[in-house]
Formats: structure tokens, sequence, C-alpha cells
């Protein structure tokens, strides 16, 4: 007995972190619109820049909530690294975007 609930609560644990990515996914999304918006208002984006950007954020927003509807409110492991790497590669482009020269 001690053993079957010293497994299961291993196993909530491990699911503990994944299910609070999901919340994390969204700030990440909510603060890279943020910084689109301040580059277009700063004019540090063109107009082509920003559709680009905007678009990159909605496609990472489309596809979180596609895996949560999958996974009944959850993010797997696998897709909240990929989301993670998605985000992560947006954060470089608006930065990169933002401080170019032309």
């Amino acid at each position: 007995m001690f053993k079957q609930a010293l497994i299961v609560s291993i196993a909530l644990a491990a699911f503990i972190p994944v299910a609070a990515s999901a919340g994390e996914v969204q700030n990440r999304i909510n603060n890279e619109n943020t910084r689109i918006d301040q580059g277009v208002n700063s004019g540090r984006l063109t107009y082509g820049e920003y559709h680009r950007l905007d678009g990159s954020a909605d496609r990472i927003q489309w596809q979180r909530n596609r895996d949560l509807r999958a996974n009944d409110g959850h993010l797997t492991t696998a897709e909240y690294r990929n989301l993670n790497r998605e985000e992560n590669n947006l954060s470089d482009r608006i930065y990169y975007d933002k401080h170019s020269p032309y």
C-alpha cells in the first residue's frame, strides 16, 4: 500500500511543472506581444516586421490552444519544449528587428 501511494505521489509531482507551464507560455506570449507593440510605437519596427512578428506570435498562441485542447487543458513535456523553443526564436527575432540599423 505504501509503495503504491509513493508511486502515485511521484507521478503526480512530475505533472505539476507541466500543468503550470501552460500559464507560463501564455505569459510569454503576452510579453512578446507587448514588446512588438512597443517596437511599433517607438518606430523601431516597420509595418512588415510588425506583421511578420505578430503572425508568429499568433501561430504560437494557436499551437498552445490546440495542444491544450488535445490534452484536457495540459501541455505535455514535448509540447512545452516545442512552444518554449518557438517563443525563444520569436524573442530573438523581436530583438533583432528592433535593433537592426535598417
